[in-house]
């Protein structure tokens, strides 16, 4: 299976800015990762007019272009660095593409697509699968739409670490022993906070999630549409909902799809996700255990676990050879690379081949698919979707923990969430302690009060989503429509369930929402 598929068509979670993703979608930094945090929103809907200072952004014109990809156009926009102050002249460039609608059937204006995160590239989405891969009657009658957000891929992006820091990043022990690899986790995510304020102080103050709203806001009149139209997966559930809270009356048809909660702080959130990458690993270990390939054993998922768990022990104290010298197998990889295969069920059996070639002295497969997870390239490139994670993260709500110290006293309640992946989640929720840019939003509920039905999707065992979160966000929203599939894997849209891809086809091109409470198995 080719690994890029598990960060491309399912949508971004990526952590709560730890060395280690919990990533989504599309995407996340260095060992296990935790929940996304969530920026603030304002506590009152954005006026119904422009404010003159934002005027001639909204009415800029784009110059679309061809960019080298059959069937898409590019252009780019201008946004103002500072929304409290638009009129200092300080902008931002903000990377866009579109495929037009080819019909047959009438052009129903564009619809916006985010993959999550934070940090995936909305561009690298469209062009890799959603302008391609979303149901053809939807592509038929709509514009195909995204962006990479302020801080991302082609839009300024957050910068951090060089490749070979951000190796040795990735390798740092996320699960510490004693207090010399607790003290080199704490430098490790010092030094990446350093790096990303070096290379990266203009922006870093502005890459928030009400941002990356008000952008989307302006995008959707540059482009000529009245109403919003949009699918955003994973993260791009919680940019949605905010969008809605800010902007209630310009939203048309949103689909929210693998959603978070925002009203949980980032603690709460990580915690949750834990136990979501758990049931996705007990739903894996009951089918391993059928296999006749599986690495792991027979026996139920408890024993299944244990095993995985004695192979991570092993493999930090010695780790296995990769292929690459400077980055052998240890636990940290290891664990990354199986992370990024719960996030989709067809992904299963290349994680027992994967397990089984490691065991067996060879890393390579399993590096291969945390290297997936980090999108880092074959010449040693990353992109920067684990830079403009943190970033947005770090900015949209307060760090988890104080310091190393209260991380220490958490791990038993993550380590009950998830016996197998708790203890490294735990300690990859620290980055944000030593973040530049202090925290400008908080946890809170999201109603968007006046908005049209919002349709919120939610899949019973997705690793990085945890199903309540869409039960939660679906209550909060005032028009929220809860839209169930009973399976496995992150996000549920174009993912094989003809059931969800009927209703949510329904509601896109009629403007029917389904029935709140409707369940797809």
């Amino acid at each position: 299976m080719d690994t890029s598929r598990l960060l491309r068509t399912t949508g971004i979670v990526i952590a709560a800015a730890g060395l280690l993703l919990s990533g989504c979608t599309s995407g996340g930094p260095g060992g296990p990762r935790a929940a996304a945090s969530y920026s603030s929103a304002p506590q009152s809907a954005a006026p119904t007019t422009v404010p003159a200072a934002l005027r001639p952004y909204y009415e800029q014109k784009l110059s679309w272009r061809d960019c080298g990809v059959p069937g898409f156009q590019c252009a780019t926009m201008k946004a103002p660095l500072d929304y409290a102050h638009p009129e200092s002249g300080q902008d931002i460039e903000l990377a866009l593409s579109r495929r037009q609608a080819p019909g047959p059937g009438k052009r129903l204006g564009s619809l916006v697509v985010n993959p999550g995160g934070p940090g995936g590239s909305g561009i690298g989405y469209l062009q890799a699968y959603a302008g391609v891969g979303y149901p053809a009657p939807v592509r038929a009658q709509y514009d195909m739409v995204s962006f990479d957000p302020r801080g991302v891929d082609r839009s300024s992006p957050v910068q951090c670490l060089s490749g070979p820091e951000m190796d040795t990043y990735t390798q740092v022990d996320q699960t510490p022993d004693n207090a010399a690899e607790r003290a080199e986790l704490v430098t490790a995510f010092k030094e990446f906070a350093a790096g990303c304020k070096a290379r990266s102080q203009r922006v870093l103050p502005h890459v928030s999630t009400v941002d990356a709203a008000r952008d989307m806001d302006m995008l959707r009149a540059v482009l000529g549409d009245e109403k919003l139209t949009y699918v955003g997966a994973s993260y791009g559930t919680f940019l949605g909902a905010t969008y809605a809270e800010l902007f209630p009356g310009r939203v048309g048809r949103l689909v929210l799809d693998g959603a978070m909660d925002p009203s949980r702080p980032a603690l709460e959130l990580n915690r949750d996700q834990t136990a979501g990458f758990e049931t996705a690993f007990r739903s894996f270990a009951k089918d391993c255990a059928k296999q006749p390939d599986c690495p792991l054993g027979k026996g139920g998922p408890d024993a299944v676990a244990a095993r995985l768990q004695e192979f991570f022990r092993k493999v930090d104290a010695q780790p296995v050879p990769s292929g690459d010298p400077a980055r052998p197998l240890g636990e940290s990889l290891a664990t990354t690379g199986v992370i990024a295969a719960l996030y989709d069920e067809s992904a299963w059996p290349q994680l027992r081949e994967a397990l089984t070639a490691a065991m067996n002295g060879d890393g390579s497969s399993l590096l291969a698919l945390a290297d997936s997870y980090y999108e880092r390239e074959p010449d040693g490139r990353y992109a920067n979707l684990m830079y403009a994670n943190a970033a947005v993260n770090c900015l949209d709500q307060p760090p988890a923990f104080s310091g190393p110290e209260a991380v220490q006293a958490a791990v038993p309640s993550f380590e009950k969430a998830s016996p197998v992946f708790g203890a490294g989640l735990a300690w990859a929720s620290l980055n944000c302690t030593y973040w530049p840019v202090k925290a400008n939003g908080t946890a809170h509920p999201l109603t968007a009060k006046g908005a049209p039905p919002i349709v919120v999707v939610g899949t019973v065992r997705d690793p990085a989503t945890p199903y309540k979160w869409a039960q939660a966000l679906a209550q909060q929203l005032d028009s929220g429509v809860l839209l169930t599939y009973d399976g496995d894997g992150h996000t549920a849209y174009g993912r094989g369930s003809s059931c969800i891809d009927t209703a949510i086809n329904q509601y896109l091109l009629q403007g029917t929402p389904p029935k709140d409470g409707k369940k797809c198995a």
